[in-house]
């Protein structure tokens, strides 16, 4: 809890700097990353004597066979340095960042549950489909619930914030809480659909959590959102230094998930970092940029959807070489890490094109 040493300004006047949204989100990101490089060969040489490994498909791109057997359930990597980070570098009265951890504590359980029965208890069903997706929509429930009695702005308690346009919005009334729900829970699974490939969804969330530590500052500082004509939450700003924690975490993850892989994160990371940009989302008021700058995650999860449909509904006929839309590109030819980098292109353009939405107003 570093916030409080500003409190010691006049004794030491450089210590003022900690109450500085932007000096604790640097330090936030410069810990997490300093925890997972620290950590990192620890987890990963444990996980290897448990022989906690990756179990691949027979059926999936035969590169990936090599994989078989790299450790998995590296999501609590980033998580333990997201939590430790953001506990010394957040602001402890801010309710949205209380929030975030609880989010990110109750999804990073379920992804743990998951990977616990299939890597260690050697159970390839894993946790069953229905529980999992009934715990997600009880987090979901849970989110609704409070933002529904506290909400970031009592004025746009159930509005949407259309993009793009100069104070546009939508007045969803009791809609917009079955969207919230739909929010966390699809958002959790697209992330963990795209987790296929070395660094893909690690990379991706970074530039997720990027976008949206820009926007909660933004909307966070009064002057700048009315200037920028968003939506003003008060406390907002301190989401940064959370998501700030996150990039750090994801980038140290990716020092040992790069090509070729050391270690997969599994759904003990995937399913909360996609839970908790959701939620974001909703403390900011930006809902409707969550599909742009999640851009990656929905077109993996439109892949799968429409593989599926046309699976059954067309006699068994397929639209692409293999769902998600990653291994379809792999299975055309396209080396792993030329596919990853792609997408993290495609990632860092839908980026951008949301945060052009602050000035395109």
């Amino acid at each position: 809890m570093l916030y409080y040493l500003y409190q010691l300004r006049d004794l030491f006047g450089p210590l003022n700097v900690f109450q500085y949204i932007t000096f604790r989100a640097g330090g936030a990101a410069v810990t997490s990353l300093g925890v997972s490089l620290l950590l990192g060969p620890s987890l990963i040489r444990a996980l290897r004597e448990r022989k906690v490994g990756q179990m691949q498909r027979t059926d999936g791109p035969q590169s990936h066979l090599s994989k078989h057997g790299t450790p998995t359930m590296g999501g609590a990597l980033i998580f333990l340095a997201v939590v430790a980070s953001t506990l010394l570098w957040m602001r402890p009265d801010n309710r949205f960042t209380w929030l975030l951890l609880s989010v990110t504590m109750c999804l990073t359980a379920i992804g743990f549950w998951d990977d616990y029965l299939k890597l260690i208890k050697k159970d390839s069903k894993g946790a069953p489909s229905k529980a999992k997706f009934l715990i997600q929509v009880v987090v979901g429930l849970g989110v609704t619930a409070y933002l529904a009695v506290r909400p970031p702005n009592g004025s746009f308690a159930t509005m949407l914030n259309i993009p793009y346009g100069k104070e546009l919005f939508v007045d969803m009334g009791v809609l917009y809480f079955a969207l919230a729900v739909l929010m966390v829970v699809g958002s959790s699974n697209a992330v963990n659909l795209t987790d296929g490939l070395d660094g893909l969804a690690a990379g991706t969330v970074m530039f997720c959590a990027l976008a949206y530590a820009v926007l909660a500052y933004v909307a966070g500082n009064v002057k700048l959102a009315y200037y920028l004509r968003i939506v003003h939450v008060e406390g907002a700003g301190e989401i940064s230094v959370y998501l700030a924690a996150l990039i750090g975490a994801c980038l140290g993850f990716l020092w040992f998930n790069a090509y070729p892989a050391q270690i997969f994160m599994g759904d003990t990371g995937s399913l909360f970092l996609g839970g908790v940009i959701a939620v974001v989302a909703m403390c900011v008021k930006q809902e409707l940029l969550l599909p742009i700058i999640g851009g990656v995650f929905v077109l993996e999860t439109l892949s799968v959807i429409l593989q599926m449909a046309s699976f059954k509904l067309r006699g068994g006929k397929r639209i692409f070489r293999m769902a998600p839309i990653h291994h379809h590109f792999e299975l055309g030819g396209l080396a792993e890490p030329k596919v990853t980098v792609r997408f993290w292109i495609v990632s860092i353009v839908l980026m951008l094109a949301a945060l052009a939405s602050l000035k395109l107003r």
